[in-house]
């Protein structure tokens, strides 16, 4: 893949260790996007759903991905986007049953009960670097991160989970037909944010703990 107007920003050999994406609907298919169009090919793809019809308006899939899983849909797409990373993504289409896991991990499954878990089996173990958060509404987002050698960080990043998914679903925008209402903009700002976020840490920069954003009255909020 050419990188000639990234690469002098940011070097995709920086990145030695593999990058895991938890759920790959609308937050984890775009940053998966994000990160091949940096040059990042070391991924893992969890995800045991397929590909529906009203995936398309808010997910990086296509009608032709109809009834595909959402894991091989989405490596199709990566590949074409960057022939190089064919070699290296990895698929686990059962999703997160448990696997262990170490670099850098993206929680994108729309499940706080399972995020939870995942990050409090892992909380200890030295071999994740951090993790990345999402949680979004219909018009607001927001994004946790967290160093993994830095306790603080660690705890407080658990510490913002302390709520159920049941609760998470009683916040969350549904349509008279109870589908989750999600929209574009959002999706896209609060994956900026956090993908931003992500390479200003490989770069050796400071991670922000918690970025909000409010994508149709236009704010950003770092912490």
């Amino acid at each position: 893949m050419d990188l000639s107007k990234s690469y002098d920003f940011f070097k995709p050999e920086m990145l030695t260790s593999r990058v895991h994406i938890i759920g790959c609907g609308a937050i984890g298919s775009t940053v998966a996007e994000n990160l091949v169009r940096f040059g990042i090919t070391k991924i893992t793809l969890y995800d045991f759903d397929k590909v529906e019809a009203h995936n398309i308006a808010n997910q990086m899939f296509r009608q032709t991905d109809i009834g595909k899983l959402k894991v091989e849909a989405l490596a199709d797409y990566l590949t074409e986007i960057n022939p190089d990373c064919r070699e290296e993504l990895r698929l686990v289409p059962d999703g997160w049953t448990g696997q262990r896991l170490s670099g850098y991990v993206f929680l994108c499954v729309d499940n706080i009960d399972l995020r939870r878990e995942i990050a409090t089996t892992f909380q200890d173990s030295e071999y994740v670097k951090g993790m990345f958060d999402f949680r979004m509404r219909l018009t607001d987002a927001q994004h946790y991160a967290a160093a993994w050698d830095n306790k603080k960080m660690v705890e407080d990043f658990i510490k913002s989970m302390a709520f159920s998914h049941e609760e998470a679903k009683e916040e969350t925008p549904v349509s008279a037909c109870n589908i989750t209402l999600s929209v574009v903009p959002t999706v896209r700002m609060i994956v900026a944010c956090g993908v931003s976020n992500f390479i200003n840490f490989v770069k050796g920069g400071a991670l922000r703990k918690l970025i909000l954003i409010d994508a149709f009255n236009p704010a950003v909020d770092a912490f």
